[in-house]
């Protein structure tokens, strides 16, 4: 599995840790970035060619650290919690963790609209601690893209959607 992540996240786990040289860019490629609400440590993950997101709340420096197992407990939960197969995604957690950088500027504008709905959310809830979190989550994933046809990542999932 391929994370790419932010220069932001780089800074907490550390640059010593990417691979060299850095992969070629893949659609089964998962991009990962650092977010702070309400001064808190915060984490995005993104799956390129889906959008299929995860947002975690209150995540510390060495669960950022131990990137491997966090992230694939933080997908194997959602996928659980939209009644998906673990194997949906098939890199997730079968091979060793790749660390990269980013690669897709698309991705990356995704991911800033979806951290911005994440600040709405949170907000409106009143704040981090008064969010529903599987509520947030949930609705990340229903959010339609015009980069991606205008499909929200929940539906390119359960159509059976395959970069293999």
């Amino acid at each position: 599995m391929i994370l790419r992540c932010t220069k932001k996240l780089l800074t907490v786990i550390g640059t010593q840790r990417l691979t060299k040289p850095t992969p070629e860019a893949d659609p089964d490629d998962w991009y990962a970035n650092l977010l702070w609400f309400n001064r808190r440590k915060c984490l995005l993950l993104t799956h390129s060619a889906t959008l299929f997101t995860v947002f975690e709340a209150d995540v510390t420096a060495a669960d950022l650290r131990a990137t491997g197992t966090l992230t694939t407990r933080l997908i194997q939960r959602e996928l659980r919690d939209e009644q998906l197969p673990l194997d949906t995604f098939a890199d997730t957690g079968a091979r060793e963790l790749v660390l990269a950088t980013t690669a897709d500027r698309q991705v990356l504008g995704c991911m800033n609209d979806l951290a911005f709905t994440c600040q709405h959310v949170i907000d409106g809830s009143g704040g981090l601690d008064h969010t529903d979190r599987m509520y947030l989550n949930r609705s990340l994933r229903r959010v339609i893209s015009s980069a991606r046809d205008y499909r929200p990542p929940i539906e390119l999932v359960a159509k059976g959607w395959t970069a293999r």
